[in-house]
């Protein structure tokens, strides 16, 4: 089952200027939880080649729900700005700095309604196949792995 990506451009809010990011949200069916911020320009990435430059793992929960109210602690938060309808906030932080991205609430949305089409909330589970990856793992690799 193909996934769906999105172009989007975000603003890095800068201490005296804003930056234009372009990025891709992508969705993967194979990993329906996540939503994959890749960011850098879309004409140089390749994600079938794996050339995807820096990219972060998002829940999708976590973006829906931060088109209504904040949402998110710790390395990923989420908030739509109250004076302006189309505005999202995403803040980022990581061991080598944090930054704080705006961007357009009605991409975000439009795009979370394109993995609802796909995955809808609550049907993600069935997609995994969880007790054969968990009896991988109890089992080393399977019957004949090395290594018991």
């Amino acid at each position: 089952m193909p996934g769906h990506i999105s172009p989007i451009t975000l603003q890095l809010i800068g201490p005296q200027s804003w930056t234009e990011v372009p990025a891709l949200l992508c969705y993967d069916p194979a990993d329906p939880f996540a939503v994959r911020i890749a960011f850098g320009d879309p004409g140089e990435q390749d994600p079938a080649d794996g050339d995807e430059g820096i990219a972060w793992l998002v829940s999708r929960e976590l973006l829906q729900a931060g088109l209504e109210h904040p949402a998110g602690d710790g390395d990923v938060r989420v908030w739509p700005a109250h004076a302006t309808a189309d505005v999202l906030f995403l803040h980022l932080r990581a061991p080598s700095g944090e930054a704080l991205f705006e961007l357009s609430r009605g991409t975000v949305a439009a795009f979370l309604r394109h993995t609802e089409a796909l995955v809808p909330t609550g049907s993600e589970t069935g997609l995994l196949h969880l007790d054969q990856e968990l009896d991988a793992l109890l089992s080393n690799g399977g019957p004949d792995a090395p290594g018991r």
